[in-house]
């Protein structure tokens, strides 16, 4: 067989270095020829006269032309300087992308940002572990330690613009890793780590454990792969505990079924493991580096052949895992060649592939499955390009935020409106994302009709908070050049979080869901909107419906379209899943459905879909408003929220105990249907709110619930895919685009709570048209004013929300009943606010 373009293929690659770590500012060349830095274990260093190191030796100094001696690389290295160095071996390399894990703490090591003279892509990875300790290391401000609480809340919000994380696990306890660790177990593992001396190095395992699990569900929500350290190591890591089968419990836990996952280091010795683990799972990649090139010429081979008896090709991926010094990038990307040739070559021969399948499979792994996986858009194409690195690159700015000159900040005040600070990004790196953006307490206290703090909100402009970004949130804008977005909490200062705080209500009252009944409530929302044309009437302008078209018209939809497409394409962008659209009922009117998350995260997620909306219909020149009641003549919109309860990744709100629910799923909507007239001053906020929740209007305006019944104001569904009989959500329908989501949530969370902790029950539920048994339901509240009324009567709520927050909310409420009361006509103005 003529392998000629199997080798030329390999030859050519331009390489996706899939894992590394940074190089330092160094002469010495020992470590590197040796096959392991220090840092990588001296157990596992090698002999100056073992095979490994004259292979290495040889390798190198025929790079450099120079003599073949340690001497003769040192004096070269020292000669020519780390940079031409540097230039030499990465032009050698053909490396096209590197993953930098940083968190090897490496003396003189450069930053992330100095190696992007070397390759034209270079992104980061984060090491969950030295985070971790990189965080309990510093002071906690204003207070006397860290507590579980705030450790979580900082360890969710530093990670910044990554490509993956990272877990060593396997050097600290091991990777029989408990996804269930209560929180007990990581308070007391936490209390452990504290104690000991600083720097802090973590070892107590319930502790590693939560990391563990915490980082999966971060990787999960962003869409972020998962590196783990497998196999082999240093010498403080005891390999019986580093088998990659220990994470069966992790890769069967059904909370982490999507979250993508790479074995490092070719798991060696426990390479056939590595494969049997990728060939049964289908979340389970793996990756070659340090076995290549560590190991001898027949042990690398060996461990390759064993990845590939059971993993599919498309699962395998090259790394260099380089350190240190660019020597080893050199020699991690030569030995793979020769040995991905080697065992192509080889499976060519034997009839278990194709020369053409060799050549497809050449590609996969050393670039395409990583460009996959990683979800890296290189500036150049990974195969056949023309393109070389130049001699003397400038340093290329590649990665997601390095050429971001804005960075807007936001926040959704207690009226439901969405503003944001705007701030410089180098300025946002170097002074925001720690310190924040300084904002007045009245920002808290606003109307939806003029931007002051309302009387009796307790809130003024004396005082200042600050908003601090969520850097889980950041997100390039589509929609606008060099600009991202960022979601903000509020501080009294960093680490301090203001009880007038939105986002934090919600996160109190779900971590006392998940503390009391170990229960997660889950959101969707569907958003109903009309797009406005702008027409001119007697020299002014008018805002109009944009078609006149009736429900789920085609021709509605196909004359917005180009809209739609463009704000579909924007939400994936955004990593927000779009499960449905059409045409509402309404002139102009259209209805956008989101995929379910947990609920901080639905929150979330709905504040950038509106924006979304908002920004591509003012792009095609119309406005889209979330007003509840646009047209008092017309239908109106709202912004249904599905809600479902999880238990270790399970839906736990359907059951067989009664309505096609379970017990707790009964209890927690009695207790939603029970507060239901109180949460509406916070899920329908404005006077205008009560004229869309009428009758015959498939708002809900009955106190009741009914199964797959429109008019009722909670509604059981049953949607594709649930056995009959059976309920996977309900629906409430009087939550509408003028509410602040966190907020709306909390409320309902509250209520729920409350269901649950007095085992409250539902009524019967309603199958007809509630307003035909007017005489027996009780009336949702008809105004603002009424929906105030009950809240003022909730102690549940008040406690719950928090009584500072809720008197805010409070004297907003007021001044919109009195403000528009008096002005009948004002409410015209909210289709630009909302």
């Amino acid at each position: 067989m003529d392998f000629s373009e199997l080798r030329e293929t390999i030859e050519e690659a331009e390489l996706v270095d899939a894992h590394a770590h940074n190089i330092v500012a160094a002469n010495s060349t020992f470590p590197f020829i040796n096959g392991f830095s220090e840092a990588h274990g001296d157990a596992l260093s090698l002999a100056p006269h073992s095979l490994s190191f004259k292979r290495n030796l040889k390798d190198i100094s025929e790079l450099y032309g120079c003599e073949k001696s340690l001497s003769g690389v040192e004096e070269f290295r020292r000669v020519h300087g780390l940079q031409l160095i540097s230039l030499t071996c990465f032009k050698a390399t053909k490396i096209s992308a590197i993953l930098i894990d940083d968190g090897l703490t490496l003396d003189k090591m450069h930053d992330i940002e100095w190696h992007k003279a070397f390759a034209p892509f270079v992104g980061r990875i984060l090491r969950i572990e030295r985070l971790a300790e990189t965080i309990l290391d510093k002071e906690f401000p204003g207070r006397s330690s860290w507590t579980l609480d705030t450790f979580t809340a900082n360890f969710i919000t530093v990670v910044g613009e990554i490509f993956g994380l990272k877990s060593i696990a396997a050097y600290r306890s091991g990777l029989e890793i408990n996804t269930n660790v209560s929180r007990r177990e990581a308070e007391e593992g936490l209390a452990e780590v504290l104690q000991a001396a600083k720097p802090v190095r973590i070892t107590n395992k319930n502790f590693i454990d939560y990391i563990f699990t915490r980082s999966l569900e971060v990787a999960q929500q962003f869409d972020l792969p998962m590196q783990i350290h497998t196999g082999f190591g240093d010498k403080d890591l005891d390999m019986r505990l580093s088998n990659p089968l220990h994470l069966r419990t992790v890769l069967e836990d059904k909370r982490f079924l999507e979250c993508r996952i790479v074995l490092l280091h070719a798991s060696y010795p426990f390479s056939r493991e590595a494969s049997y683990l990728a060939s049964v799972y289908s979340q389970v990649y793996l990756d070659i580096g340090l076995a290549v090139p560590k190991l001898s010429v027949h042990g690398m081979i060996s461990s390759v052949k064993e990845l590939l008896e059971l993993a599919p090709t498309k699962k395998v991926m090259f790394s260099t895992d380089g350190y240190a010094f660019p020597e080893t990038f050199y020699l991690g990307a030569k030995k793979a060649r020769e040995v991905i040739f080697s065992v192509l070559r080889d499976a060519c021969v034997d009839g278990d592939l194709t020369l053409h399948e060799a050549v497809e499979a050449a590609k996969d792994i050393f670039s395409e499955n990583a460009v996959r996986f990683y979800k890296i858009k290189l500036p150049v194409k990974s195969f056949g390009s023309t393109n070389s690195i130049s001699p003397i690159p400038a340093k290329i700015k590649i990665t997601a935020q390095s050429d971001v000159s804005l960075v807007r900040v936001l926040w959704v005040d207690a009226s439901g409106q969405h503003r944001c600070r705007v701030v410089p990004a180098a300025r946002f790196q170097d002074v925001v994302e720690k310190n924040g953006v300084g904002l007045t307490f009245a920002t808290m206290g606003m109307t939806s009709f003029t931007d002051g703090p309302a009387d009796e909100t307790n809130l003024t402009g004396t005082g200042e908070i600050r908003l601090m970004p969520d850097l889980l949130t950041r997100r390039r804008i589509p929609w606008q050049t060099r600009e991202d977005m960022v979601l903000a909490d509020m501080h009294l200062r960093p680490g301090e979080p203001w009880e007038y705080c939105p986002r934090e209500a919600l996160r109190r009252v779900s971590k006392l869901l998940k503390e009391e009944f170990d229960l997660v409530m889950n959101a969707g929302f569907e958003n109903e909107f009309f797009l406005l044309k702008s027409v001119l009437r007697e020299g002014k302008e008018e805002w109009m419906p944009f078609d006149s078209t009736p429900y789920s018209s085609t021709s509605a939809y196909d004359a917005a379209s180009p809209i739609f497409q463009e704000v579909v394409s924007t939400m994936h962008s955004l990593n927000i899943p779009v499960e449905q659209l059409h045409a509402e009922a309404g002139k102009g009117q259209f209805e956008l459905a989101l995929g379910h998350a947990t609920c901080t995260h639905a929150a979330d997620n709905l504040i950038f879909t509106r924006e979304v909306i908002r920004a591509i219909a003012r792009k095609h020149g119309l406005l889209a408003t979330f007003m509840p009641k646009y047209s008092l003549e017309d239908i109106g919109s709202g912004s249904h929220v599905h809600l479902s309860l999880w238990q270790d990744g399970k839906n736990v709100f359907m059951g067989s105990s009664r309505h096609g629910m379970s017990k707790v799923g009964e209890e927690f909507m009695a207790g939603v249907l029970h507060h239901l007239p109180a949460i509406l001053a916070f899920t329908a906020p404005l006077p205008n709110s009560y004229d869309r929740i009428q009758p015959n209007t498939w708002s809900g305006a009955y106190q009741c619930w009914g199964k797959e019944n429109r008019e009722a104001p909670l509604r059981t569904a049953c949607p594709p895919g649930i056995s009959d009989g059976y309920v996977s959500n309900f629906e409430i329908k009087s939550f509408d685009g003028c509410a602040n989501p966190h907020l709306g949530l909390a409320a309902v969370l509250a209520a729920g709570i409350d269901g649950l902790r007095r085992h409250l029950t539902l009524p019967e539920p309603v199958d007809a048209n509630p307003s035909s048994l007017d005489a027996e339901l009780q009336r949702l509240p008809r105004s603002l004013s009424e929906s105030l009324g009950a809240l003022k009567e909730d102690a549940v709520i008040t406690e719950l929300i928090g009584k500072k927050l809720l008197v805010a909310i409070k004297g907003i409420r007021k001044a919109e009943i009195d403000y528009y009361l008096k002005h009948k006509d004002a409410y015209k103005q909210l289709i630009h606010r909302y």
